[in-house]
């Protein structure tokens, strides 16, 4: 409807997919699902309320449900394989109700580390995440408001609603397309692939097979040009000392090993 559209709306919606996005690839992924980096709390408290700005649940559900996945990836229990259709794995999963992922013990097992932080149980517990959602939205509208009615409509449908169904899209294309079509660098026990327009679209994370062949890695770039930004912007955190603790890729990993092993002999020979 062209009485909501302006191109202030439109920068503010791709500029909210970059930010929003970023609130579910590093925090809600790769800060708390698999643990790629430590942050300071404040840090990480700040990043999880923008990331339920964009209502992908709340973080203890969302990453025992990550994990859940990659423990049965593509397998009978896994909650989004497209194996079952691509569909399904895109949205249905989210329409249906799953008791084998919706369940305290689920939560327990899969999340416990989560969960013992007080604000995210308090988050499972209450309706906060809902009025977390409203209160930002009516931001959006009363900003645009201060310039014209017209303005914070567009702001609050272009800077919000459309954003967020972006967000949405683009996280479940992980889960879809990176399922189904792509190279695979690595022999996982399941199909993920690597796959340059997810990639794109989602900042790094579209280099699934690389994902499931290192789930621990901060980084998905195993090749140059494997462009990882969500990488990038943890080691800038790194480099002005937010990031501590940031896990390399697994050869990294290993050559260090060796290396320190090779040390520890040398010292234990002298």
């Amino acid at each position: 409807m062209p009485y909501f559209f302006s191109w202030t709306g439109l920068w503010v919606m791709l500029a909210g997919v970059f930010v929003f996005g970023q609130s579910i690839t590093l925090c809600y992924h790769r800060l708390l699902a698999h643990k790629s980096a430590k942050v300071p709390k404040w840090f990480e408290h700040a990043m999880v309320v923008l990331a339920l700005c964009s209502v992908e649940d709340t973080p203890g559900r969302w990453v025992a449900t990550h994990r859940y996945h990659h423990v049965h990836s593509d397998e009978q229990n896994d909650p989004h394989s497209p194996l079952v259709a691509f569909l399904w794995a895109h949205v249905g999963w989210l329409l249906v109700y799953n008791p084998s992922t919706h369940n305290i013990t689920t939560y327990q097992k899969y999340a416990r580390d989560v969960l013992e932080d007080p604000f995210y149980l308090k988050l499972e517990k209450s309706s906060a995440w809902v009025w977390i959602y409203l209160v930002q939205a009516a931001l959006y509208f009363a900003v645009g408001a201060c310039f014209s009615i017209e303005m914070g409509w567009s702001l609050l449908i272009w800077g919000v609603v459309v954003r967020t169904v972006i967000v949405w899209h683009i996280t479940w294309s992980v889960n879809s397309l990176t399922h189904m079509f792509g190279y695979s660098s690595y022999g996982t026990d399941d199909h993920s692939r690597n796959n340059w327009f997810v990639a794109l679209l989602t900042s790094g994370e579209g280099w699934h097979n690389n994902h499931h062949h290192d789930p621990a890695s901060a980084s998905n770039q195993h090749r140059w040009w494997e462009i990882d930004v969500t990488y990038y912007l943890i080691k800038m955190l790194e480099f002005i000392g937010i990031a501590t603790e940031v896990t390399p890729p697994r050869h990294k990993r290993m050559a260090m090993q060796a290396e320190r092993a090779i040390r520890e002999n040398s010292v234990t020979n002298a």
